[in-house]
């Protein structure tokens, strides 16, 4: 099988908008370790408690999903490059001067899930880069999903360290059979998960970024069940239009102190 070099984020929510999944915790069931040094790897957090993760896209900007609403900067911070949330090597904490996300956002439909935060600095760290264009990530094409969370289904306690599971894109057509009570797959949505049962990811209280060579492509929004192969997960897909808004958003606010 061809592993087409992507990668999810996942993270923790505050606040629970719309819930499938019976579980309390984001989880990466049957994942692995990450050893290697993931520097534009994030932990959002509030009183230095991780509550979403995301990924740096430019020195000032972390890319993350519009269900992790942080609603207020209060005690607010970004943990950059960690592989432990207790051990920090190679990482560094910033602070945020914002969030924005699009006024499109629907909690109910889950279009347009995703986030931009603003740090209050540039960090000396090179960013994961975005598409340039829309490119859709063929069916059948592995990922790779990391991000802090618990590896068991029946212990829903997280891991400090830094996960990873490969998973496996899902055509949209197919996936959408497991939501269509729930909202519509559409073009600006993807669906991965695992073909292999007790591996995969579920939803509660995260969202997760997908990357395709080096680029992320995506945004973890949704999922059903833990660790069941029949149970995609659902991700904003970085469609021309999620492009264009954020490039948008970044061209406006590139150079300046504010929001």
């Amino acid at each position: 099988m061809e592993v087409h070099n992507c990668m999810i984020v996942f993270h923790f929510l505050l606040f629970v908008f719309f819930k499938v999944a019976d579980c309390s915790n984001v989880s990466i069931i049957g994942g692995k370790t990450v050893k290697k040094h993931q520097p534009w790897m994030v932990s959002i957090q509030k009183n230095q408690r991780h509550v979403c993760g995301g990924v740096l896209i430019e020195k000032q900007w972390v890319l993350t999903a519009a269900h992790c609403l942080l609603q207020s900067k209060k005690s607010v911070t970004v943990l950059i490059g960690a592989l432990s949330l207790k051990k920090f090597k190679d990482s560094q904490r910033v602070g945020i001067l914002d969030f924005k996300y699009p006024t499109t956002y629907n909690q109910k439909t889950n279009q347009d899930d995703i986030m931009l935060i603003k740090l209050n600095k540039k960090v000396k760290v090179k960013p994961i880069q975005i598409p340039k264009g829309e490119k859709d990530i063929p069916t059948g094409k592995t990922c790779v999903v990391m991000g802090w969370g618990t590896t068991d289904s029946k212990v829903m306690s997280p891991s400090d360290e830094l996960q990873m599971l490969e998973v496996t894109v899902m055509n949209r057509k197919r996936c959408n059979l497991f939501y269509s009570e729930y909202f519509e797959i559409t073009g600006d949505m993807m669906c991965a998960g695992s073909m292999e049962t007790n591996r995969g990811t579920c939803w509660c209280k995260h969202s997760s970024k997908l990357r395709s060579k080096k680029s992320v492509v995506g945004v973890v929004s949704r999922s059903k069940g833990c660790g069941d192969p029949k149970k995609p997960t659902v991700y904003t897909f970085l469609s021309k239009r999620h492009i264009s808004w954020i490039k948008s958003i970044l061209k406006k606010q590139f150079n300046s102190t504010t929001f």
